[in-house]
């Protein structure tokens, strides 16, 4: 399979680091919480201060930002699973390109996404203060991106909201969780971020020329930088890597193990998606590898997020079950809340209705 360096990177990034200049942040875990400088509250009682005994998530996202939409679903468990233990989740939006799609972008969503939504406070500074004092002072150059503050408004844990783990939570909530252990594993992540990113180049690299041996390599090295917790991830690394030497039964115990090990619905979609449209689609070995990995994501999503169960109906319908396959495709569309979205998987429900494999970029 061929993939370029800008999705290796990408894919190393998000189960590691997401640190634009680690040297220059300086708004770090351990640190208190900057104030709230919001704009106008879209949806919820809005918040105007932390208060001591409440944990919060500040999640910065936008409506144009497609990962951004794919991990509403995570923040709308987390808000309905730990709201009455006090943990407040707020939407904060960021970047926007047209803040008159906010309103409209949350209403459409209903039930999906039930946690408060603020706009930024642009009144100073165009960038927005909640940008420029949170995503810039700590050098986040990237959405989604999370902020889990604790019940004593200090930042506890900042990362892509899809890595944020149910045992964290519940750690700050019941005031357990070790800030200063937290604050030095994030500095040694700081310090591993440049080595990171020229390895992760590196490996990109190396499997754009199929030097598989010293993709193999690189992939233990980039594991030894990163997080234990997060290593599970480069699991969809080996699995490229596997597919392209056709070891097809270490690529499988490679999709079975990130299947087991990985959290984010998200993550595991996109690597089911990137093996159904590839070059190698038509083997079956493929096949079955995408299948179990977007069955495992499915599950994860709780058979609720469209994309999901896109991806899902394709993998099935490329192993042959294809009632199946309309059946997943038709609660896709069901599901949809975006017009294009909907139009999008509509598309490829005709396809499957005609006896046809539905395009790629359908």
């Amino acid at each position: 399979m061929q993939i370029s360096i800008k999705t290796i990177v990408g894919l190393i990034l998000l189960a590691g680091s997401t640190m634009l200049n680690a040297a220059d942040a300086t708004l770090k875990a351990g640190d208190p919480a900057p104030k709230l400088q919001t704009g106008d509250w879209v949806q919820g009682e809005p918040v105007k201060k932390f208060e001591n005994g409440k944990a919060y998530i500040v999640e910065f996202w936008a409506t144009w930002c497609g990962p951004c939409r794919a991990t509403i679903p995570h923040l709308n468990d987390l808000h309905k699973k730990f709201a009455d233990k006090g943990l407040i989740v707020i939407g904060q939006n960021v970047w926007e390109r047209d803040e008159t799609l906010v309103r409209p972008f949350v209403k459409k969503m209903g039930s999906n996404m039930t946690y408060r939504v603020v706009l930024d406070d642009k009144s100073k500074d165009e960038k927005g203060a909640m940008a420029v004092n949170w995503m810039q002072a700590a050098q986040r150059n990237g959405i989604p991106a999370a902020f889990l503050v604790d019940k004593q408004g200090r930042i506890a844990w900042i990362g892509h909201p899809s890595s944020l783990q149910d045992e964290t939570i519940e750690q700050v909530l019941a005031g357990k969780f070790d800030l200063k252990k937290a604050a030095e594993k994030a500095e040694l992540e700081q310090k591993n971020n440049d080595a990171l990113m020229k390895q992760a180049r590196a490996l990109g690299e190396q499997m754009e020329a199929k030097d598989w041996a010293a993709a193999e390599k690189t992939v233990d090295e980039i594991s030894n930088l990163m997080p234990e917790e997060s290593r599970a991830a480069l699991d969809s690394v080996r699995i490229q890597i596997c597919l392209g030497k056709a070891d097809y039964a270490a690529a499988a115990t490679a999709a079975e193990r990130l299947s087991r090990n990985a959290k984010s619905a998200p993550m595991l979609n996109q690597i089911a998606w990137q093996l159904v449209t590839s070059k190698d689609s038509s083997k079956p070995e493929v096949v079955n590898i995408a299948h179990g990995v977007a069955t495992r994501a499915n599950e994860l999503a709780k058979d609720k997020d469209p994309a999901i169960l896109d991806t899902l109906a394709r993998a099935t319908w490329m192993k042959g079950e294809k009632k199946k396959a309309i059946e997943l495709q038709e609660k896709a569309v069901s599901l949809a809340g975006d017009d294009k979205l909907k139009a999008s998987l509509q598309k490829a429900l005709s396809s499957y209705k005609q006896g046809k494999l539905p395009a790629a970029d359908e």
